[in-house]
């Protein structure tokens, strides 16, 4: 069962107890597909469909095949200052 906590900012998830980075600690440049979803609290399918149609609010880089999500347009997108 997921842990939710409760701050000022209204209900948040612990993302550490998940096994992801919070989002205004990762350092990474990007993040795979999994943890995308997690931040954008979306399903990976729906992150990968964004991605083959080429349309949502987020485009993804492909490294060798692979969808690479860039963090600072995430941050960007869900208003998470550093």
């Amino acid at each position: 069962m997921e842990q939710v906590s409760y701050q000022a900012s209204g209900m948040q998830r612990d993302s550490e107890s998940a096994g992801f980075t919070p989002l205004d600690r990762e350092d990474r440049p990007t993040v795979n597909t999994a943890a995308a979803a997690h931040y954008l609290n979306r399903r990976p399918q729906t992150l990968r469909q964004w991605a083959s149609k080429d349309h949502g609010p987020l485009r993804p880089l492909r490294v060798n095949g692979r969808l690479a999500w860039p963090v600072a347009a995430i941050r960007k997108l869900i208003g998470v200052a550093l």
